[in-house]
C-alpha cells in the first residue's frame, strides 16, 4: 500500500527543517513582557500551590543539594530534548514507514500548538523567579559542568537568541511523550518499550527538579500532544481511504470467479487460466483435459 512506502527523504528533513525553523523562531518572537511572564509563572505556582500540587518545589530542593542529581539532570535537560526525538524519527523512517507519516505529522501539528501557547501565554519558569520563592537554577549552579551558561540549555553566549520565558507549555515534556507513546506501540522488545515508558516520566521529573518548568507546564506538555493527535486524526483517515481507494485490489489478492467465490493459490478452487490448474498437493500448475459436464451428459443420454 502506499502508506508503506518512505517518502522522500530530502523532501521530509527539508519540512521538518522548517518546523523547527518556525518553533525556534517563534520562540525568539513570543518573548512578550517579562512582567506579564512573570505575573504568569507566579498565578501557575499559586494554583500549584492552592491544589497541592507543586511537585517541582521539593524536586528542584534535591536536585540542587546534590551534584549527583543536579548535574546529570541538567545535562538530561540540555541534551536528549534533540536527540531521542530525531532518533525515535530516523527509526521509524527506516524501520516502521507504514506509521512514519501519522507519526511526523502529529509532532509538526503539536509543535505548532506548542508555539502557539509560548505566544499568548508568556510565562517565567520557577528558576528565573525571585529567590524568595525557593527555587534554585541548577544549570547555573553547575554550569561548569556544561557547555551551558546561566542562561537555559543553550551553549555559552548563545542565551540571547533563546526565549527563557517560553514554559508553557513544556515541549520537553510533549515531545518525550510522543517519542514514549511510538516505543511503546511499535518497538518489538521489552527493553525498548519500557524505556518508551521510562524517558518522558524521567523528562517530567527533570524538566521540574531543574526549575526549568512548573508541574502544570508538564500537564500542559501532555495536554498539546494529545490535541495534536485528535487534530490530525481525521484528515490521516481521509488520506489513508482515498490512497486505498486510488490503489483498487491490492497486488496478490485472490481474483474473484463467477459464483461470487474468490480463488487463489490455497483456494478451494485453485484455477490457474487456461486450463491449467492445481489440485491440493500440487506445488505447480499442470494442464488437464476439461472434466466432461454433467449437463452435456445428460444431453447425450437423451438423443440415445
Amino acid at each position: 500500500m502506499t502508506n508503506r512506502r518512505r517518502p522522500t527523504w530530502w523532501v521530509e528533513l527539508l519540512l521538518l527543517a522548517l518546523v523547527y525553523g518556525a518553533y525556534s523562531g517563534g520562540r525568539l518572537l513570543a518573548r512578550g513582557d517579562v512582567g506579564l511572564a512573570v505575573d504568569h509563572g507566579l498565578a501557575i505556582l499559586r494554583v500549584e500551590e492552592l491544589l497541592w500540587m507543586d511537585f517541582e518545589r521539593p524536586l528542584n530542593r534535591l536536585f540542587s543539594a546534590s551534584g549527583v542529581l543536579g548535574i546529570p539532570a541538567d545535562f538530561v535537560y540540555a541534551s536528549l530534548h534533540y536527540l531521542v526525538t530525531p532518533a525515535v524519527l530516523i527509526w521509524l523512517y527506516h524501520r516502521r514507514p507504514r506509521h512514519y507519516r501519522a507519526a511526523r505529522a502529529w509532532l509538526v501539528a503539536s509543535t505548532l500548538l506548542g508555539l502557539v501557547g509560548f505566544s499568548l501565554l508568556p510565562t517565567c519558569p520557577p528558576r528565573l523567579l525571585d529567590a524568595s520563592y525557593g527555587f534554585t537554577d541548577t544549570m547555573a549552579q553547575f554550569s561548569a559542568y556544561g557547555w551551558w551558561g546561566g542562561e537555559a540549555s543553550a551553549p555559552r553566549g548563545l542565551g540571547s537568541f533563546t526565549n527563557q520565558y517560553a514554559a508553557m507549555p513544556s515541549l520537553h515534556v510533549g515531545w518525550a511523550l510522543w517519542c514514549g507513546v511510538l516505543l511503546w506501540r511499535h518497538a518489538r522488545t521489552p527493553l525498548v518499550r519500557g524505556l518508551g515508558i521510562a524517558y518522558p516520566v524521567l523528562t517530567a521529573v527533570v524538566v521540574m527538579g531543574t526549575a526549568n518548568h512548573y508541574f502544570l507546564d508538564a500537564v500542559a506538555g501532555a495536554a498539546v500532544m494529545g490535541a495534536g493527535a485528535l487534530i490530525v486524526r481525521r484528515p490521516l483517515a481521509l488520506r489513508d481511504r482515498a490512497e486505498g481507494a486510488g490503489e483498487g485490489v491490492p497486488h496478490g489478492a485472490p481474483a474473484a470467479v463467477p459464483g461470487g467465490r474468490a480463488v487463489g493459490f490455497r483456494g478451494k478452487s485453485p484455477i490457474v487460466g487456461g486450463g491449467w490448474d492445481t489440485s491440493a498437493r500440487e506445488l505447480l500448475p499442470a494442464q488437464r483435459p476439461p472434466a466432461a459436464d454433467p449437463a452435456d451428459d445428460d444431453t447425450a443420454a437423451a438423443a440415445r
